[in-house]
């Protein structure tokens, strides 16, 4: 298929029609498409005849597809054939880490937590002979969704041409300078990218990111050196893969969930990456502190009758309480100490419990396909607040209207008696739970023993009876707006029991 022949509304594979074009670049088109099936937003790749890397795009496609960490781009389909090659992938909106840093250097915490995030998606790629190799402040990306998301592994070197006989070396340094990014402002490079100025040098060396932004911590200062800076190491040994970036990272705070607010779908920009596009134009809302709401202001006159009220009622209250403190010494003739000394009710002790672990967690959509991404379902209970959980996209609320609900199922190896679960959801609010306990990982044999409405962030689901089972359903029955569509998100799960039953 010819670029000329590839316009506005052309339908690939009888399902992805073509919306927008984003950018072009030497033969290869990227664009916003459509999914009809499922009726979300996809990205697109298109290639012109002459572009001389189809087969090499193609093949690092469907490469990644098969990667399963929710921290790198999908890709959804990949095809070659003559004149109709194309690969379609995630559409990712969010703040790249240029967006991030249009006012400024970020709190180093938050710029490291990113990168280690990043670095740790990149080492699960890299267990599978995938890298970068192009790593970009465009290619990471803080999602409306409230994860990170690492755009172009594998595809965007094979649109670009790129090869390298120590791709994880090339990784690691790509890593570090997106902590230098995050850090200073800065692109330890010769030129600006991506609207970052070039770091500051001496004596034709790069600045550590200490000597050009004060506050950066020591350790993170080693990092980047470490990483990206060989001049300035003075006998620290490099870090040469993503793993060992992730390690030497291993103890950041990680990016937590932060309240949003959900637009309508940005416009299209043309700062996406060459594999995927991040629509960046509009921003989520940052946390609100707090909302107060100004009242009418009263008539002095007003006022004044107001204050004189209060005064007169809190005179007749004082005359009360005294009469009946005189009254009640009077008829009880005791001393203050006698009666302060007779026994106050007791109260029992709370029942201690326990955290119990899922021997496994699973997808669970019974009244679907029967497939909720079962890949990424153990990830809800693998004690890392970063990593998630999350069902496929719907067109509303209620689901798309296809099925009443979808879940996540926990088996707990053996029954057990459910005190509490503690589910830690996305923060856009909107998510209807309920919480199923029973012995066989079967809806109709899982009883809904606790529901909460509009639900968002860590949220406790405690039985209104005793409730046992060796299987926990987390069940949604209506979702929260997520990237344009509607996803049910854990992060994680932790049940409580105040022991085996």
């Amino acid at each position: 298929m010819s670029t000329s022949a590839v316009e506005p509304g052309t339908r690939l594979a009888e399902r992805f029609r073509l919306e927008d074009r984003v950018s072009e670049s030497d033969g290869a088109t990227l664009w916003k498409a459509i999914d009809e099936i499922l009726a979300r937003p996809v990205a697109v790749h298109t290639f012109g005849p002459d572009f001389p890397r189809v087969h090499e795009v193609v093949t690092a496609a469907r490469a990644a597809s098969r990667l399963t960490d929710p921290r790198l781009t999908q890709v959804f389909d990949a095809a070659e054939d003559d004149g109709h090659s194309y690969v379609v992938s995630e559409w990712v909106t969010g703040d790249t880490l240029t967006d991030l840093l249009a006012a400024g250097p970020m709190e180093p915490e938050r710029a490291a937590g990113l990168v280690a995030e990043a670095a740790e998606a990149l080492a699960h790629a890299a267990e599978s002979n995938l890298y970068h190799l192009c790593l970009r402040p465009a290619h990471l990306v803080w999602t409306t969704g409230n994860t990170v998301k690492v755009l172009g592994v594998a595809v965007d070197a094979a649109l670009s041409g790129l090869t390298t006989d120590q791709p994880a070396l090339e990784d690691a340094e790509g890593l570090g300078r997106l902590l230098y990014a995050g850090l200073t402002g800065h692109w330890p490079g010769d030129e600006e990218e991506g609207g970052l100025p070039a770091a500051p040098t001496i004596d034709g060396h790069f600045c550590t990111p200490r000597q050009v932004t004060a506050g950066v911590p020591g350790y993170l200062e080693t990092v980047t050196v470490r990483a990206c800076l060989p001049e300035s190491r003075k006998g620290q040994g490099a870090l040469s893969s993503a793993a060992e970036v992730a390690e030497s990272l291993a103890d950041v705070a990680r990016p937590m969930p932060i309240p949003i607010a959900y637009p309508s779908p940005p416009a299209v920009t043309s700062s996406a990456s060459r594999s995927e596009g991040p629509d960046t134009e509009q921003r989520p809302v940052r946390p609100v502190q707090s909302l107060t709401v100004q009242q009418p202001r009263p008539s002095s006159g007003t006022l004044n009758r107001v204050l004189m009220t209060v005064v007169v009622l809190l005179v007749i209250a004082a005359v009360g309480v005294g009469a009946w403190t005189i009254g009640r010494s009077l008829g009880n003739p005791g001393t203050p100490e006698q009666a302060s000394s007779s026994p106050k009710p007791s109260t029992s002790a709370p029942v201690a419990v326990q955290v119990v672990k899922p021997s496994k967690a699973t997808d669970f959509d019974p009244l679907g396909d029967g497939k909720e991404k079962p890949s990424i379902a153990p990830l809800a209970i693998d004690g890392q607040p970063s990593t998630l959980w999350k069902t496929e996209e719907y067109t509303s609320a209620e689901l798309g209207n296809m099925k009443s609900g979808v879940g996540l199922l926990l088996d707990m190896g053996k029954s057990v008696q459910v005190s509490d679960v503690v589910a830690t959801l996305a923060q856009a609010p909107g998510a209807n739970v309920e919480l199923k306990v029973g012995d066989q990982p079967e809806l109709g044999s899982l009883k809904t023993v606790a529901r909460q409405k509009d639900a968002a962030g860590k949220v406790t689901l405690t039985p209104d009876q005793p409730a046992t089972g060796q299987y926990v359903l987390i069940w949604f029955t209506r979702l929260p707006a997520d990237a344009g569509g509607f996803h049910g998100t854990i992060y994680e799960v932790v049940v409580h029991s105040p022991g085996s039953a």
